[in-house]
């Protein structure tokens, strides 16, 4: 197996870095990570909802890409992610620009990336925990929105100069 492993990275690669292994390593673990998540609920007796409101949605659209950003770009989390990135410098307001070594950096680093992960939670979340997912939600849907409303004030700021 390891042989036909090598062979496909080998072949897909084309001379670049894809570390085709680590990424089966990282989709194991997602689907490990989802196993267990499923097992949980089942155990506790409890079933995913028949449909999942606008509300929610909106809780979990927001929270995901607030999580996600947070995790990936934000300078206070950077020593989670400074084991496999490298910094690179300021990227956007209150960002760092880190640089990935190897595949779980491009994961930790990777707001899209991310967002995956923090979905998937947050989706188990309203399974086995609702109510403090939702709160949890609300509460990063909170700093989404104050983020937005200081970018916003402080191009208002400026076009005023």
């Amino acid at each position: 197996m390891t042989e036909i492993l090598d062979k496909t990275e080998q072949e897909y690669s084309n001379g670049h870095d894809r570390p085709l292994k680590s990424y089966t390593g990282i989709l194991t673990a997602y689907g490990g990570t989802v196993a267990v998540a499923t097992a949980a609920a089942l155990v506790a007796g409890r079933r995913a909802p028949d449909h999942v409101g606008v509300m929610d949605l909106l809780l979990m659209a927001a929270c995901t890409h607030k999580v996600s950003r947070r995790m990936a770009k934000d300078p206070v989390t950077s020593p989670l992610r400074a084991p496999f990135t490298r910094y690179e410098g300021q990227g956007g307001p209150s960002e760092v620009r880190e640089e990935p070594r190897g595949a779980l950096g491009e994961l930790l680093a990777c707001p899209f990336c991310l967002a995956q992960w923090v979905a998937t939670g947050y989706a188990a979340g309203l399974v086995l925990a609702p109510r403090v997912t939702r709160l949890v939600g609300a509460t990063m849907t909170a700093v989404a929105v104050s983020d937005w409303l200081q970018l916003a004030y402080a191009k208002m700021m400026k076009s005023a100069e």
